[in-house]
């Protein structure tokens, strides 16, 4: 019997029936991720980028999508509560604002509508982020909620750390959220010293053992921290030295961020309550007892917008909010950020402002720290550049801010970059800025910023170098999945 087994096994081998037989599953298994693919609400580039790859390396891309590849996963939005902030004890109305059709759009696309009766202070460096962070946290009286996708293993790390367990151990409820994969190297004892004071820190989504499929990929960019229910401080700040600390660091990357206090401070507070009680199990409904409704009240005269972006939230409201900034855009547009390798519409709205006459201006840095993505984004500078727009190159340091202002008259500020990644894949959260004076701080701050930059050139007549060209166009062709 087992010679019989053996001649038949010989005989499948020389036939290549072994591997078809292996092959078969494996070519229905990728029929069916392309048929999902096709029918997911992805960027077509995103959408090219996977196929290509499915096609070209299937026994490389198949597993990378069943791990990486996940976006809107019914699964998880079934599991965590969609991302529609509500103040509570009140309904948020529409605001009168002057951009009133890109509040619309936003609301239309999945998010809140703007609130009145805020106040917001920009934060320009990693000091004063710093500082304005330690402020909160020894001033808050009840509660403390901070979700971060970077704790740093570091002095600043440490010392919030500590800070933290000294408020905990006061009575303050503290409650930290960290991404996972971002706050790898902060897992095991890092965190000891807050749990024996009493607070409480969970993961999100944690990488190994995988809680959903997709979960490898699906992270918390959020960076949020509310105090009292009614401050908030926002940006793109990481707790780490790299971003924040008490003195100054020269290899400090340029952030930007904002102290919100008011009824958007109650929105980001929401945001934060659904994904403590995604992660945790804990109800909703009960940490948001602890509200008290006194929270809504007006604190000052800035008309915000909470918006919040990823796959717990039914449409791209983040997304469609920038692509309506750009198109409402009469006189000037500014894009900072550290990473830009948008998607074709955002990139061809830009395209065509710049050659209507717009003033056009996106920075970045000289080299960010993924140089792949920078590859990437040579052609989108080229082309921004031959279309009239003013790209400028931030030459000291790395470049980290996240923001867009039009007309001086509406503003974002938040955790997303320009790409793909955090536009359509991530959890990201944003503010609109609907009020004009605060517009024109974001751009009295971006005009400052610009004096730290050189402006970018381009020679048409520049001959191609081979090497350079053949790296960026694979860089361009795989970017969606960056």
């Amino acid at each position: 019997m087992r010679e019989k087994f053996s001649d038949l096994l010989e005989r499948f081998v020389s036939d290549g029936l072994l591997l078809q037989l292996f092959s078969l599953p494996g070519f229905v298994l990728a029929l069916l991720l392309v048929a999902r693919l096709m029918s997911e609400k992805r960027a077509p580039a995103n959408t090219f980028a996977w196929l290509l790859g499915i096609v070209l390396l299937p026994w490389i891309s198949v597993p990378f999508y069943l791990l990486f590849g996940g976006r809107k996963l019914r699964r998880l939005v079934r599991r965590k509560s969609c991302v529609l902030p509500v103040l509570p004890g009140a309904v948020a109305h529409p605001a009168k604002s002057a951009s009133a059709p890109i509040a619309q759009t936003i609301v239309s696309a999945g998010a809140a509508p703007p609130v009145p009766g805020n106040t917001i202070e920009f934060i320009a460096n990693g000091e004063d982020a710093y500082a304005a962070l330690e402020k909160q946290i020894r001033a808050a009286c009840h509660t403390i909620h901070i979700t971060t996708f970077i704790l740093g293993r570091d002095d600043t790390g440490r010392r919030l750390v500590r800070l933290l367990a000294e408020r905990a151990r006061a009575g303050v409820k503290v409650r930290l959220l960290l991404d996972s994969l971002g706050s790898w190297f902060s897992g095991g004892g890092f965190t000891h010293r807050l749990h024996r004071a009493g607070g409480e820190v969970a993961r999100f989504m944690p990488v190994l053992p995988f809680s959903s499929r997709g979960s490898a990929n699906l992270r918390n960019h959020r960076k949020i921290a509310i105090f009292d229910h009614c401050t908030a401080i926002i940006g793109g700040h990481n707790l780490a030295r790299e971003y924040m600390g008490p003195t100054r660091f020269r290899k400090r990357w340029q952030d930007f961020g904002a102290v919100i206090t008011g009824p958007a401070a109650a929105l980001l507070n929401d945001v934060f309550i659904a994904d403590w009680a995604f992660v945790t199990g804990q109800s909703a409904a009960t940490l948001r007892a602890e509200i008290p409704e006194s929270v809504i009240a007006p604190r000052g005269h800035s008309e915000l917008q909470v918006v919040a972006s990823g796959p717990d939230v039914p449409g791209d409201p983040l997304y469609e909010g920038i692509v309506s900034m750009v198109q409402e855009a009469k006189k000037s547009i500014w894009v900072v950020t550290p990473y830009f390798i948008p998607d074709d519409v955002l990139f061809r709205s830009l395209v065509v402002k710049a050659r209507s006459g717009v003033a056009v201006n996106l920075m970045v840095p000289a080299r960010s720290d993924h140089r792949i993505t920078d590859f990437a984004r040579r052609h989108y500078l080229r082309e921004l550049r031959r279309a009239g727009a003013r790209v400028l190159l931030f030459t000291s340091g790395m470049l980290h801010s996240k923001a867009l202002i039009v007309d001086d008259d509406v503003g974002l500020i938040g955790s997303a970059n320009f790409d793909s990644r955090s536009l359509f894949v991530n959890f990201e959260i944003g503010v609109v800025v609907h009020t004009a004076a605060d517009a024109r701080a974001m751009t009295a701050w971006a005009e400052a910023l610009a004096g730290h930059c050189r402006e970018a050139k381009f020679d048409p007549d520049q001959k191609p170098r081979f090497f350079g060209n053949l790296l960026e166009d694979l860089s361009r062709l795989f970017a969606p999945l960056l």
